[in-house]
This record gives structure tokens, sequence and C-alpha cells, in this order.
């Protein structure tokens, strides 16, 4: 049961404590910077109301903030401008309707880094006496180290204390919430912050450091080749690390903190691997791989890639790990759409089943990948003729077993062995396209990052395109998530839509094995059923490796 609840108006808005823009005469800025002048008269508006809350001067700062939002609310060079957020706080304030406001700037993108967002939003919700809600808003701002963090974790922190004092004097159905409250200190956190990050490798140090393939130097990287300058030209350098020349060979990848290298160990042309480096220093993404040779079977291990040592520095890390040479199943998808062709639906099958076994295995060895993507899915390929033999392929035996993908980037794996056993997630990926439901919704997590993303996985090699999805309201008031795209007739349509409805759908954050299994079964029982389907199979993956491996 919720607390009483207050009517907005009786919390000052940060916006309407704090003023919105100096005041200027009119100047060149103003060309440049078109929505000056519409701070400028919404300050003197506030003024006005101010001095005289009774001129009838409220509908004319209400006019005046919802033409403003009307005219520059979408303008990318406002995206990220925190004059036109307090504009738009201020609209909320005048609708009374933040809810929808909120939802409105998280779905388009704007200000989602300004701690003032967050702020104003909890002040909005605690005044309506919805602490739980409250609650989650601020973690949300911190998990997205909304900027200044400092003061959101201050203003985070009085709330707590606000928490605690109407603890001690509240009745016993608004204990309830109270306790709810506390207790998701407890068991919510983000498990990709750096704090987070920070505290598991502390704790887990000195196993770390007994892991094959480990080595720590407290200075900070020295070799003749500068591995931060690589990018800009990296073939036939020589990097040396640990007594062993690596030949850079070619840039196979690179992020906003990361660079992959293809380098030849001590000039072996035979011997390939890949070099990743990182600055600042990234130990975690090795610590994941170490706990994969440890939990999951040598049946299952190829899919997941290697990595052979880590070196790591003051100021930076690399990590030297396996190299696959065929290309991403994001490349797969590519090949056909430049083509204006869609992936054959066998083929999407197929993926789909490899993907399911691989989340089975993971999910089930209390390990989260935490960035399930085209990008990271490479693609292998038996070195042996494919085997029509139904079993074969069932099992995954044979020639079969080096056949399907690997799941490399382990930079956001999930431990789940190191946190409480109830433990729910509220970080944000931030990645576009594949934030789960209940990132989008504000609401908690743990497997869902995994299975969203093979749904958006499984939606772009069917359609082409990243997923899109609705909510839909069922008869008992429940709701049902769907992609919006229609399934052609000529698909397999109850096959894709048992799996995007169950997997869009799953109702708690208990473990999800059961239902990955049940699918992954649902998709081998339509390829074994009928024998030319395995060999239509073999021949559309021996056409897309003479494709990939051509390109």
């Amino acid at each position: 049961m919720a607390l009483p609840p207050r009517s907005p108006r009786t919390m000052a808005s940060p916006v309407r404590r704090s003023p919105l823009a100096s005041p200027e005469r009119a100047s060149p800025r103003s060309i440049s910077d078109p929505v000056l002048p519409w701070l400028r008269s919404i300050r003197k508006a506030l003024d006005e109301l101010r001095r005289d809350p009774n001129n009838g001067g409220a509908s004319h700062l209400k006019a005046l903030v919802a033409d403003c939002i009307e005219k520059f609310g979408s303008e990318e060079r406002y995206r990220d401008d925190a004059r036109l957020l307090k504009i738009w706080i201020l609209h909320a304030d005048e609708i009374r309707d933040f809810d929808r406001v909120f939802r409105m700037l998280e779905q388009k993108g704007i200000c989602q880094g300004h701690a003032l967002l967050y702020e104003a939003y909890a002040l909005f919700l605690v005044a309506k006496g919805n602490l739980l809600e409250a609650e989650k808003v601020y973690q949300l701002g911190i998990s997205r180290n909304a900027e200044p963090l400092d003061k959101l974790k201050k203003m985070h922190a009085m709330f707590l204390n606000h928490v605690s004092e109407i603890a001690q004097n509240a009745r016993p159905d608004s204990k309830v919430v109270v306790s709810s409250i506390q207790g998701q200190e407890q068991s919510l956190m983000n498990p990709w912050s750096a704090s987070t990050i920070t505290d598991l490798l502390r704790k887990k140090d000195s196993d770390i450091k007994k892991y094959n393939g480990y080595h720590k130097s407290n200075k900070v990287y020295s070799g003749k080749i500068s591995l931060t300058s690589l990018q800009n030209s990296s073939r036939n350098k020589v990097v040396e690390l640990g007594n062993i020349k690596y030949h850079i060979k070619g840039c196979s990848g690179q992020g906003g903190f990361a660079q992959v290298y293809k380098a030849y160990v001590d000039g072996n042309p035979e011997d390939v691997v890949a070099l990743k480096i990182q600055k600042p220093a990234y130990p975690w993404e090795f610590y994941m791989y170490r706990q994969l040779d440890q939990r999951v079977s040598a049946a299952e291990r190829p899919n997941f890639g290697y990595a052979h040592k880590v070196h790591v520095f003051s100021d930076l890390s690399v990590l030297v790990c396996e190299y696959l040479s065929h290309g991403t199943l994001q490349d797969a998808i590519n090949s056909h759409l430049v083509m204006n062709k869609l992936m054959e639906e066998l083929l999407c099958i197929y993926y789909t089943r490899e993907m399911l076994r691989m989340l089975e295995t993971l999910h089930s060895a209390g390990i989260i990948h935490g960035d399930f993507k085209p990008d990271n899915l490479l693609v292998r390929y038996s070195r042996e003729d494919l085997t029509e033999d139904k079993e074969k392929f069932k099992g995954r035996t044979g020639s079969w077993h080096d056949q399907g993908l690997c799941l490399v980037d382990w930079g956001r794996g999930i431990d789940l062995n190191l946190f409480p056993a109830d433990v729910e997630f509220q970080g944000d990926c931030r990645t576009s396209g594949f934030r789960c439901v209940e990132m989008q919704e504000r609401r908690t997590w743990t497997y869902q990052v995994d299975t969203y993303g093979l749904c958006v996985i499984a939606h772009m090699m069917l359609h082409g395109t990243y997923m899109s999805i609705e909510k839909k309201t069922n008869a008992d008031g429940s709701y049902l998530y769907q992609p919006k795209s229609s399934l052609k007739r000529y698909w397999n349509v109850d096959l894709w839509k048992n799996l995007f409805s169950t997997l869009l759908n799953i109702p708690s954050n208990e473990s999800d094995v059961p239902i990955l299994r049940s699918l992954r079964e649902s998709f081998e029982e339509y390829i074994c059923s009928n024998p030319q389907l395995i060999s239509k199979l073999k021949h559309l993956l021996i056409k897309q490796k003479a494709s990939l491996c051509s390109a």
C-alpha cells in the first residue's frame, strides 16, 4: 500500500527554484542559439508569476513552455542541453504528468545523462507518495552515471534518510513500502558500474593472480611500439609482450575503449591470435574467460571463445585471444542485405537454435553475457564435410561439432555466483536496439538482457531490420509484448511466434533454462522432422562459407 498521496504542487520543482538563463540583451547569439529568446521570455514569465501569482501569469507561462517544447523539444542540437531539460521539467510540472514526459525523453534519448532529470522525477514521485518508484528512478540515474553524480547520490542519500524517518512513525501498512525500499538497497545494483567491477576484482584478486596466463605489472606499458597509436598505422608492426613477438597484420575491430588486432605469434602465419588492447586496463574480461573454462563443459566450450593470456599494465591491458577468420553473424546478415535479399528462413532457424543452446549453457552455469548481439557472434565452419545424419546434427557431434557460432567479447559478462541469490539488476546497457523491455521500462532484470538480444538477432535475420516491439493489453488486464513486424505467411509462423512471445514475456527474473531448453528442442525437432531440411541446410552453409570467405 502506498503512502498517502500529496499533490505534486507541494514539492518545489528544482527548476522553479533555479534560474533558467541570465537576463541578456538581444545579441548575435540569438541567431546561432535560437532557443535563447524563449528562455528569456520564460524566465521573465516565471519572475512575474513569483511577484504576483494572481495576475493570470500561470496560463501565459504554460503556453510559453508548451510552445518552446513544440518548437525545440526534438531538435538534435538541444538533445543534451541542460537548459532545455529545465523547460521539459517545467512542462511536466505544468501538465502534471511527469511519467509521460519521462518516458518520452527516455524513448528519444534526450538528456539521459543529466542528474537533474532523475532528481526532478523522483521529487515528483515522492510528492505523489510513490516511494518505491522514486527509489527506482534514483537507482536508474546512478546506474547511468548521470552528472553531477555526486549531487545525485547526495539527493538519494537524503531521500533514504527521509524514508528512515517515515519508517519510525509510519503505520504498519506503510512500513511494508519502506522495508521494500530498504531491502532493494541490498539486492539491486548495476553489474557494469565501475565501482561494482572494481569491488568484484578486488575480492577475486588472489584467485585471478593464480590463473594461467595472467601477467600483471604496476608500471605503464613501455614497449617500443605505442599500443595506443596502433590504430593509425598498425600493419607489419611488431609488439613484444612477455618475450613473445606479435606481428600485427591489421585491425579487425575497434570500439570506444578497445581495439582488436590480428597478429602472428613470432611471425608464424600458422599461429594466429587476436590482441585486444584496452585503455584503461580491464582484466575483468580475462576473469570471465577463466570462469567459462571452469564452468562450461568441454563439448560446449568452443562456442564461447578462448583467452590465452592477459598482460595488465597500469595504463592499459592486452588480452591475447583465439582468432576466427570467417567473420560475424552480422557479416552473414549483411551479405544478404547488400543483394536486397533476406537470409533463408532455414538458416535463421539453424542459427536461432545455436543461440538458444548457447544461452541455455551459459545461464545454467550462472553466467550472463550482457552484450548479446550479432557483432559478437563469430561464425564457425567445420573443417570436415557436414554429414546429413540426423542424430549427429541433433547432438552436435561429428562434423557438426565445429559448425555454428562462437560468442566473444566478454567485457560485460556477469558472474552470478558473485552476487546474492535473489539479485536483480538495474543497469542500462545503452546499446541502441538491444535494451530489453525491462530496461526500457526501468524495471529490474537478470537473464532478459541476453534473451532480448537473441530476439533482436532473430528479427534481424528474418526481416533485415532491428526489432521494434509493441505492448498489447490482454483481456485480463495483463500485457503482451511482441514485435511490430508481421511474420510472412509462408514462414513457420507458430515456431517464430512461440519464440518471440515466450522470450519477450518471461514473467520473472528467475532461471530461464527450462524455457530455453524447450524452445531449442522445438527448433531442433523442426529441422530433424524432414531429412531434406538437413541436406538443404548443409548446402546453404557451404554456399554462405564460400560467399563470406571470398569477400
